[in-house]
């Protein structure tokens, strides 16, 4: 990379410090709100701080949350020299989540009973220290990178000497006190290079070190008071939940990126794989489809570079950028942004773990025999041409009546699909005691919309005028559907004027389950002009049947974000709805793992169903 790099010292001349403040307002102005797409929540942490009250040469645990409150940090975790001690602050104060940790020999130590962690610190001292019982490594230092900068501590003991040059320097401080904060600092390669190799081998979380003091004051002034130090460097933590276990959960497995957000927010940005699956996050391993895409989002234009291994596989300036996968590895980002005529680093994103394809072969379809199937029943007329998915299966309990139906319709991006792919989820619940019927329906583009919701509609019409006399229970018909099936079943019981077709009120569903549905769609050109009223959420009214909404760790972009919104939706009407988040799973396998006894998915809907 070309880097017209000026030296700490000239970026501590007036004219520097007021062009790189000027430039970071604009990128203020320019910033993009980019919404939170995915299963986490952005959280910034301050990792590698001391404030022990009873050591007067430091700062205090107070004033840490009050820089903590106003910089908008939400994690910091103490390491305390030879803690943690018995009165370090746990747990959450005001908002702000701390964590109990240790500063020990060239590393951070935060113990626990459950889920210990420790990083590598200092490593420009002990470079060759080995990583093993290590979750991770620090990527960055301030206190280190100061000591390499020294020539701004030897500036400001010089200018204390110096009355006219000292006023100068305290007027800077006031007025530039995050750029000339700033000034002394740059990447650490020799750190890059050690996590490299690292991770080259197995997943090892960079994180950024503030070192923070709050103790180096010259003169009555302080220059690195926690305030500005939080707004410099922070570890970017995504987790769902503002938990010391779901901190520790993503510090472990990865989840986390590095920025130096003093010049611009970086709240927002992705960095995630791409494919048939799903979408994986920073620190995931990627099974590697024909399909795999890493892809970036970020609220500025950056400099952004793909590094794999020890080579750049893709660059853009761009607010973006998109690689599709060659070969399996190890994948990480770098974002540099310019200003004043130099490059300086903002984004490190954790590596996205590549790894060769699965295997995801559809169980075979044995039928358990206490369970009947009728298979090829037509529930519509219509064009011959259509008659095979005008047709649906059942599955259903022996020597039972009265039982619960359920009724499934399958996904497939409403383009693709059959019934006959799923038979083992009808065994699978007719084992328990449900009336499975799975229909086929037609499919676009052959078939526009609205021929799916149709279809659907026609084979519950089917099932609620005939499933008695299968041994069903007429009053008690859920409707379950997953992907393209979920914006199906989800439409079918928020609009009436399908089921009103066969005379059948809305209050004939006895309960809706979605599973990573898409509840609108006005943005899925395949609907055309008919997106806004094909759209579940456009649909939301006070007489709903029970939902209960499913969205995976892995899911498709912005499936969770439509989960949570539809969700708030309902229950903004008083709707029964749960919404129910299921780790460890893609788009694609939640459906054929729901066959598993110990399967989220599965165990939710038997819940919801019996």
């Amino acid at each position: 990379m070309v880097c017209l790099a000026h030296t700490p010292l000239e970026r501590l001349e007036p004219a520097h410090l007021e062009a790189t403040h000027q430039q970071r307002v604009e990128w203020m102005k320019q910033r993009a709100q980019l919404p939170n797409l995915g299963v986490y929540n952005d959280y910034r942490a301050i990792l590698h701080i001391h404030a022990e009250d009873a050591d007067h040469t430091k700062g205090t645990r107070p004033e840490v949350l009050a820089a903590a409150k106003e910089t908008g940090v939400n994690v910091v975790m103490w390491t305390d020299h030879r803690g943690p001690k018995p009165d370090t602050w746990r747990g959450v104060r005001e908002g702000v989540l701390f964590i109990a940790g240790a500063e020990d020999d060239h590393f951070l130590n935060y113990p626990s009973d459950t889920l210990p962690l420790k990083f590598l610190s200092h490593l420009e001292e002990r470079p060759d220290m080995s990583s093993s019982g290590f979750q991770g490594q620090e990527i960055y230092n301030r206190h280190t990178d100061a000591t390499i900068h020294k020539e701004v501590y030897d500036y400001i003991r010089d200018a204390m000497k110096k009355p006219a040059e000292w006023r100068a320097l305290v007027s800077k401080v006031k007025q530039y006190p995050d750029e000339v904060f700033a000034a002394g600092t740059d990447v650490l390669p020799q750190f890059l290079e050690r996590w490299d190799k690292e991770t080259a081998s197995h997943r090892f979380t960079g994180i950024a070190a503030n070192d923070a003091h709050q103790n180096n004051i010259f003169n009555g002034v302080t220059f690195d008071p926690y305030a500005v130090a939080f707004r410099f460097v922070s570890t970017h933590i995504l987790a769902r939940e503002l938990t010391e276990r779901g901190i520790r959960e993503s510090l472990a497995a990865g989840r986390v990126y590095v920025a130096f957000d003093w010049l611009c927010d970086p709240t927002g940005f992705y960095f995630t794989a791409d494919n048939n699956l799903g979408v994986f996050d920073m620190g995931d391993h990627v099974p590697m489809l024909r399909n795999t895409k890493l892809t970036a989002r970020l609220p500025i234009p950056a400099k952004i570079k793909i590094v794999h291994g020890d080579k750049i596989v893709a660059e853009a300036n761009d607010w973006k950028i998109s690689y599709t996968v060659t070969e399996p590895g190890t994948y990480r980002l770098e974002a540099w942004l310019t200003i004043d005529g130099e490059f300086r680093p903002w984004i490190f994103a954790n590596p996205i773990y590549v790894t060769k394809s699965p295997d995801l072969t559809i169980p075979t379809a044995s039928i358990a025999p206490t369970v009947a199937v009728t298979k090829d029943i037509s529930y519509a007329g219509g064009d011959p041409a259509d008659a095979a998915k005008h047709k649906l299966d059942l599955y259903l309990p022996k020597d039972k009546k009265n039982f619960p139906v359920m009724i499934f319709y399958h996904g497939g991006s409403w383009r693709s699909g059959d019934r006959s792919r799923y038979g083992p989820l009808g065994n699978r619940f007719a084992e328990a005691g449900i009336g499975v019927a799975i229909p086929s329906y037609r499919l676009m583009p052959k078939n526009p919309h609205p021929a799916q919701i149709e279809d659907v509609a026609a084979a519950f019409a089917w099932v609620h005028q005939n499933i008695a006399s299968y041994g069903g229970d007429a009053s008690r018909i859920y409707i379950v559907g997953h992907s393209a099936g979920g914006h199906l079943v989800a439409l079918l019981a928020t609009d009436p004027q399908w089921l009103k077709k066969f005379d059948i009120p809305i209050s004939a569903i006895h309960g809706v389950a979605a599973l990573s549905g898409v509840y609108d769609v006005s943005h899925i050109g395949a609907f055309d002009d008919h997106g806004h009223d094909a759209s579940p959420m456009e649909h939301v009214a006070s007489n709903a049947p029970p939902f209960l909404v499913t969205y995976c760790q892995w899911d498709y972009r912005g499936l969770p974000m439509q989960a949570r919104d539809f969700t708030a939706a309902m229950q903004a009407k008083f709707n029964s709805v749960k919404l129910v988040y299921v780790p460890g799973e893609s788009h694609i396998s939640e459906i054929i793992d729901a066959i598993q006894p110990d399967n989220v998915t599965g165990k939710a809907l038997l819940d919801f169903i019996q």
